[in-house]
């Protein structure tokens, strides 16, 4: 592509103007931003002129119809399949956040449709581009564990006043105007911890792995009468006979160090895998007695966003960047939220489907 691109963000909340707009920004010489959209007319004429944007409009359509080359759409999860579906159409590349959608049928579609219209398409899975996670890919190229047989996930992270609506801090230091009903209200956030948080980490472990949920049995709790579950337990099956054990934790803001508890362990018929962003370890384990701690630089697993924002932009600028979080795993990981929070409903086992 000739010149710069014209970039259009959908959705410039708090998480797109402390990460996604400045990442962009690393980049004037590259793009220009050409529209913006979120609600409030005063905090959407702030956002243009701190940031430069061209035009502004509580319609996310006026941004598309402005003309851009890649959209970053990070408005709530509910809006997620109308607006990128919508900026695909439009002639864009698009980063879109996660959770990708809510109805996992709703992920597949843009799968399909990102294939029918050439257009490149970004899930917002930072941890994916961090060394932890291209180094395991690495082992897996190289062999992995064999079949995989059972895989245990463990997050926590310091969201419990972002979850209960008292607090913005988990969203790191900023004074920008937020709608707390993005992470509280069910029928814009469709759940909890798992929609803000698991999302990432499973985005992380399919995607090394390659696993594809079948059935889910999930439980949530929302202690002190939190609006969304604050904790989560999801018991998986995976096509091909795997399990898996989820936990899911918000512990208070402040309690601990920033850095989030992120943990998988990988067991298959040849071996074991562990990796540990919180304390920056990679190690696998074969069965012919060989076994390798992977070397990371100091702060390997500190989380970032910037990895997505710079892969839309290269893919868009026809450069030959790998897309560690495709669309096709967002699906997979929409799969596995879905039956949970359908189990959690039903207290039963769900099915992980389409």
């Amino acid at each position: 592509m000739n010149g710069r691109l014209r970039v259009g963000v959908i959705g410039a909340g708090v998480w797109a103007q402390i990460s996604h707009i400045p990442t962009l920004l690393e980049r004037a010489d590259e793009i220009e931003l050409v529209g913006v959209c979120r609600k409030g007319v005063e905090e959407l004429q702030r956002i243009k002129d701190k940031f430069g944007f061209a035009m502004a409009s509580e319609d996310y359509r006026d941004v598309l119809d402005a003309g851009v080359d890649v959209c970053i759409v990070s408005s709530p999860v509910r809006f997620h399949h109308e607006q990128t579906l919508a900026a695909m159409e439009a002639g864009a590349h698009v980063l879109v956040e996660k959770p990708v959608t809510v109805n996992p049928a709703d992920s597949w579609e843009l799968v399909e449709r990102s294939d029918a219209l050439r257009r490149h398409l970004v899930v917002a899975f930072g941890w994916n581009y961090l060394p932890t996670f291209i180094e395991a890919q690495q082992l897996w190229a190289e062999g992995g564990v064999g079949t995989i047989e059972h895989v245990m996930i463990h997050m926590a992270s310091g969201t419990r006043q972002l979850l209960d609506g008292t607090s913005l801090n988990s969203a790191g230091p900023t004074e920008a105007v937020a709608d707390t009903r993005t992470w509280t209200d069910p029928a814009i956030s469709g759940g909890g911890y798992g929609q803000a948080q698991l999302t990432h980490i499973l985005g992380w472990a399919l995607g090394v792995t390659g696993l594809r949920a079948e059935q889910v049995f999930a439980f949530g709790s929302q202690p002190d009468g939190a609006p969304v579950e604050l904790h989560d337990t999801l018991s998986i099956r995976f096509r091909g006979g795997g399990t898996g054990s989820v936990s899911g934790a918000s512990f208070h803001s402040g309690s601990q160090s920033d850095r989030h508890q992120y943990e998988i362990r990988v067991f298959g018929s040849e071996g074991q895998m562990h990796a540990d962003l919180e304390r920056d370890r990679l190690w696998i384990w074969r069965g012919d007695g060989s076994e390798r701690e992977v070397r990371l630089p100091l702060n390997a697993g500190a989380y970032n966003c910037r990895g997505p924002v710079n892969t839309i932009i290269d893919l868009a600028q026809g450069r030959g960047v790998v897309n560690r979080s495709p669309i096709e795993l967002g699906a997979r990981t929409v799969e596995v939220l879905s039956a949970a929070y359908t189990s959690m409903q039903s207290g039963l086992p769900e099915t992980a489907s389409s």
